[in-house]
């Protein structure tokens, strides 16, 4: 894995995409945690061929400017580029743009964690 991979992820924003879907609010446009989900599905896009077989690749930080509303039916693409990596820390540059303008712009920390691992601190942690 090295800095430079990059990663895309599109979608049509559909019903349970919209802030209305979130709670009694008449907003009908994307919602920002079904944007952020967007851009963390471009990050995993963008290390997927690269990814060891017995790790996880866990978000652990995102930071985003939701620049414009997108309204219903409308296609959003996701991009993410990893920028630098520092021992098990993954950084992507990422943005979003409808198909009028940009929509999000920030960045997304991952980290690499042992599938064992993860799976031995969330049994731990179920048992008490």
């Amino acid at each position: 894995m090295v800095p430079g991979l990059t990663g895309k992820a599109e979608m049509v924003v559909c019903e349970e995409d919209l802030v209305s879907h979130l709670g009694n609010l008449p907003i009908h446009v994307l919602s920002t945690p079904r944007l952020i989900q967007l851009m963390e599905e471009a990050a995993l896009h963008a290390i997927a061929d690269f990814l060891p077989t017995d790790q996880w690749s866990l978000g652990t930080r995102i930071n985003i400017k939701h620049l414009a509303a997108t309204p219903l039916g409308m296609r959003v693409t996701a991009h993410a580029l990893l920028k630098e990596i520092q021992k098990n820390r993954l950084l992507f540059l990422i943005d979003a743009y409808d198909e009028r303008e940009k929509v999000a712009e920030g960045e997304h920390e991952r980290v690499l964690v042992s599938k064992d691992l993860f799976y031995q601190k969330i049994e731990k942690k179920k048992s008490g």
